[in-house]
């Protein structure tokens, strides 16, 4: 490492070590010690590890974290310089942790390298390697090999239906506070992948379906007297819903990544709105919930709906 570089990197290593009151993972990614024989590995730490990868708009980091903060509160470290990516490239990147989800939110100063920008998400893992590997044998695809970043080491792996998910482990393994509630990761496929899809991604991550509604209210989607399906899943990464459709959606659906869980929506969205954010549909009241879509300065969208 450059010994600028290696400078720059110091606040960012530090504060990540000062957030690390028990370790989440080895260093070395080992697996927790109780692992009944023969069950499937559980890659999982936990869901306040699991970020959603936020690529905003050149220039416009700190007015997408501001904003964020001051809708939904946390904290924040960085932002720092430094490459995220195996090949040269240059970004601001910086983690939030808020009460509704992680973040990491990348600024790049540099055209960006493919695939990166791809990826929905983070999830920290308990052993890199054994877990692209478990992710191969399920039926991902490794889209990104193992590289080493500033503070770990990382992959990329897409799911049938093309979904994309970024592995990493910490060199110093974090610690983040439990969530006030757990982000949806919001997945839009077709009925031609979703089977597949489904056996891949409940094989890697040991979930299950909490739900399968094949008549869920399509105003939720922002078409009002149609129906879609609709799939709920769970497992160690956290929540996941799945819309299955025909492909023909309104903006701004199934640009969102993720679905933040709130305890009145309508007042997020005024905090929201005073803090440089512009909603895009809603509120709706469907599937039992109120539901909006909010843009973020820098171009995020995120859904918002009533915490159950």
């Amino acid at each position: 490492m450059k010994p600028r570089l290696a400078r720059r990197l110091v606040p960012l290593v530090a504060a990540l070590a000062a957030l690390t009151a028990a370790p989440a993972a080895s260093a070395a990614g080992n697996a927790p010690a109780a692992q009944p024989p023969g069950a499937h590995r559980q890659f999982a730490v936990g869901p306040q590890y699991d970020s959603t990868h936020v690529y905003v708009e050149p220039g416009t980091e700190q007015a997408f974290v501001t904003s964020w903060t001051s809708t939904f509160g946390g904290t924040t470290i960085g932002p720092v310089s430094t490459q995220v990516t195996p090949t040269p490239s240059r970004t601001l990147s910086e983690l939030v942790v808020s009460p509704v989800g992680t973040l990491s939110v990348f600024d790049f100063t540099t055209p960006v390298p493919y695939p990166f920008g791809t990826e929905r998400t983070g999830w920290l893992v308990t052993d890199l390697d054994q877990a692209v590997r478990a992710a191969r044998a399920d039926g991902a695809t490794v889209t990104v090999a193992p590289f080493a970043d500033p503070i770990g080491r990382d992959a990329v792996v897409q799911f049938p239906g093309g979904v994309s998910a970024q592995l990493y482990v910490h060199t110093t393994p974090p610690s983040y506070p439990a969530l006030a509630s757990v982000p949806e990761n919001r997945l839009y496929l077709s009925p031609d992948a979703v089977g597949a899809f489904l056996h891949s991604y409940l094989s890697f991550t040991g979930g299950r379906i909490v739900s399968d509604d094949r008549r869920a209210d399509g105003a939720a989607l922002g078409l009002p007297g149609t129906t879609y399906r609709l799939i709920r899943l769970t497992s160690g990464f956290g929540t996941t819903t799945v819309a299955v459709t025909d492909g023909h959606l309104p903006h701004p659906f199934g640009r969102e990544l993720t679905g933040y869980g709130v305890p009145d929506v309508a007042t997020t969205l005024e905090r929201a709105k005073a803090a440089g954010a512009s909603v895009l549909s809603g509120p709706v009241r469907a599937d039992g919930r109120d539901s909006a879509m909010v843009r973020f300065p820098g171009g995020y969208i995120a859904e918002i709906h009533t915490a159950r």
